[in-house]
C-alpha cells in the first residue's frame, strides 16, 4: 500500500479548480454507504485543463489513469490498459492477459484496491473507447452494482470526454450508466481574475487583450510557446493566432473545435452560421437568410453552438423579445472576424499586414464586446461589496425605449434586485452601466445619459429608488465626474484596474 499520504489528506487544489478539487477529493475520501464502486463524469472543452486534473488527482493518491487515444482500435487500447494497469502494479505485462474489458476493468480496480487506500481509476477520453468498444457503459453497470469484499473501500471510477454529447450519451434516460453517477463535473475556463493570475500578466490592460482573443481556457498557454504577450500584444497576436505553423493558428484551431463534437456532421454549415453572425446576424431569421436556408434549417445547429458554448443568446433582461445571437468562443470569434476573412494573406506570410489592417475590427468587434461582458461578470461576481443592498439579482444588458426621442437606448449591464425575475413588469433595478471601450475618458455626459435611461425606467414603472449608476471605463475618467462620484454614493466608478480587483 502506498503511504506517499496519509488517509484523508490530501495536497492542495490546482490552481483555479479548488471547487473542483474539493469535490472530487471528497468523492475520493467518503466512505461509501457500502463497500460498492462508486461513479463520477467530468466534462469539458478542448484545453480546458481536464486532464492536468484528473492526473493531478491520481498522483495525489496514487490512483491509475488511463486516457484513450482517438482512431484506435479494439485490441490495442486494451493492450494499452494492461500495460497501464501492470505498470501500476509493479508487475510484468505478461502477467496479465485479460480477455476483454470485463476482466481488464475487473484487473484495474482490484490493482488499485490494494495498491491506495483510495482506490481509483481514471477513463480520459472516454468517448474514444466507447467508438469501438460499446459494451463498456453495460460492464461498468454490473461492475458498480457487483458488491466487493467488507473490508474494502470501494474503488472509485471516473468517466471523462471532451465531447460533451459523447459522454452524457451514456448517462442519458435509458443508457446503462443512467443515475450511477454521484459526481457530474463540467469543467469552464478561468474566469478573467484567474487567467491573467495564471498568464503571470501584472498589466491589466495586457491582461484583457489575452482574455479578449483566448478567454480562459488554460491550455492555450503551453500552445504560445516561449512567445509572451508581455513582449508586445501585436507580436504575440501575429506570431500564434497569426501564425500558419503553429498549433494554436486559430483557423486550425477553430477548424478543430467544431470536429470534436460528434453532434457536429455537417461542418461547412456549422462554419458557414458562425461566419453570418460574426457578420451581423443575430437571430434564427437573419441567420437563415444570409445562408439562403428557411429559419427552421439553422435551428438545431444553433441549439448544438450553444450547448458547446460557441454562441451566447443574450436576452433582454426587462422585456421578452427576440434572444441576440452573438460569437462566445474567443477564438472562434477571432477567426471569424480577423483570420478567415484575410486567411490567404495571412497563410502568405503577411500576418503583420493583416493585424494592422484588422485594428478597427478588433476593437469594435471583439475587445468592445468583451469589455462588456466583463463588466457584467465583475457585476456578479464582485459588485456586491460596493452595492448599498449587496448581493445583485441577475445580471445582463437590455433596450430603453424613449418615445418622446423616438429612440431606443442600450444599455451594457443593468441588474436587478435580489430576489427579482427577469422580465418581471415592476421589477426593482439595482444597477444601470455604461460600458466604453475607446481611448477616450468618460465624463458627466456619460453619467447623465444613465441619468436620462434611469428616469425612463421610473416613468415605465420600474424601481430605480435604490439605483446605483456605474461608468465601466478602460481608460479612465475626466476629474469632473471623479470628483462627483466623491459626494453622490449613487454613483460607481469601475476602471480597468478595479475590475481586475488591483
Amino acid at each position: 500500500m502506498s503511504t506517499r499520504h496519509r488517509r484523508g489528506h490530501l495536497p492542495g487544489a490546482p490552481m483555479g479548480r479548488e471547487y473542483e478539487w474539493t469535490a472530487l477529493t471528497g468523492f475520493l475520501t467518503d466512505p461509501a454507504p457500502a463497500p460498492a464502486m462508486r461513479l463520477a463524469t467530468i466534462s469539458g472543452p478542448r484545453r480546458i485543463g481536464k486532464s492536468y486534473l484528473l492526473h493531478a488527482l491520481c498522483e495525489a493518491v496514487d490512483g491509475l489513469y488511463f486516457t484513450a487515444i482517438s482512431d484506435e482500435g479494439r485490441q490495442r487500447a486494451l493492450y494499452r490498459f494492461t500495460e497501464m494497469i501492470a505498470a501500476h502494479a509493479r508487475v510484468a505485462p505478461d502477467t496479465l492477459r485479460p480477455r476483454d474489458w470485463r476482466e481488464a476493468l475487473t484487473n484495474a480496480l482490484d490493482v488499485t484496491s490494494r495498491c491506495s487506500p483510495h482506490p481509483f481509476l481514471v477513463l480520459d477520453d472516454f468517448p474514444h473507447l466507447l467508438s469501438h468498444s460499446p459494451e463498456l457503459p453495460q460492464l461498468i453497470e454490473e461492475l458498480h452494482n457487483q458488491p466487493r469484499h467488507s473490508e474494502d473501500q470501494g474503488a472509485r471510477l471516473i468517466l471523462s470526454g471532451t465531447a460533451r454529447g459523447g459522454l452524457h450519451e451514456s448517462l442519458s434516460d435509458g443508457r446503462p450508466l443512467r443515475g450511477r453517477a454521484v459526481i457530474d463535473l463540467r469543467l469552464g475556463a478561468f474566469d478573467y481574475r484567474t487567467s491573467r493570475d495564471f498568464w503571470q500578466l501584472d498589466d491589466p490592460h495586457t491582461a484583457l487583450h489575452v482574455h479578449s482573443v483566448l478567454g480562459g481556457a488554460p491550455g492555450y498557454r503551453l500552445s504560445t510557446g516561449r512567445t509572451s504577450p508581455l513582449d508586445g500584444f501585436d507580436t504575440w497576436v501575429t506570431e500564434t493566432l497569426l501564425n500558419p505553423g503553429r498549433a494554436i493558428y486559430s483557423r486550425t484551431e477553430a477548424e478543430f473545435l467544431l470536429r470534436e463534437d460528434p453532434r457536429i456532421t455537417q461542418h461547412t454549415l456549422y462554419y458557414d452560421i458562425l461566419t453570418a453572425i460574426a457578420r451581423g446576424a443575430t437571430t434564427p431569421t437573419k441567420i437563415g437568410a444570409a445562408l439562403g436556408r428557411q429559419r427552421n434549417t439553422v435551428t438545431h445547429p444553433l441549439d448544438v453552438l450553444e450547448s458547446t458554448g460557441y454562441i451566447h443568446r443574450e436576452q433582454d433582461l426587462l422585456r421578452r423579445r427576440q434572444p441576440v445571437i452573438t460569437l462566445a468562443d474567443p477564438v472562434i470569434r477571432f477567426n471569424q472576424l480577423i483570420t478567415l476573412p484575410q486567411a490567404a494573406a495571412v497563410e502568405q506570410g503577411f500576418a503583420d499586414e493583416v493585424w494592422k489592417a484588422s485594428a478597427s475590427t478588433f476593437n469594435s468587434k471583439i475587445l468592445g464586446p468583451h469589455y462588456e461582458s466583463l463588466a457584467r461578470s465583475w457585476t456578479l461576481q464582485h459588485a456586491h461589496a460596493v452595492l448599498p443592498d449587496g448581493l445583485p439579482g441577475p445580471v445582463g444588458t437590455t433596450e430603453v425605449p424613449d418615445p418622446a426621442a423616438r429612440t431606443r437606448h442600450e444599455v451594457d449591464v443593468i441588474a436587478l434586485s435580489l430576489g427579482e425575475r427577469p422580465q418581471s413588469p415592476r421589477a426593482r433595478i439595482a444597477l444601470l452601466g455604461e460600458v466604453k471601450a475607446t481611448a477616450a475618458r468618460r465624463g458627466v455626459s456619460d453619467l447623465q445619459r444613465l441619468e436620462h435611461i434611469r428616469d425612463l425606467l421610473s416613468v415605465q414603472g420600474y424601481d430605480t429608488s435604490e439605483v446605483t449608476l456605474a461608468l465601466f471605463s478602460l481608460y479612465g475618467f475626466h476629474a469632473d465626474v471623479t470628483e462627483l462620484a466623491k459626494r453622490r454614493p449613487d454613483v460607481l466608478l469601475v476602471d480597468l484596474e478595479t475590475l481586475y480587483g488591483l
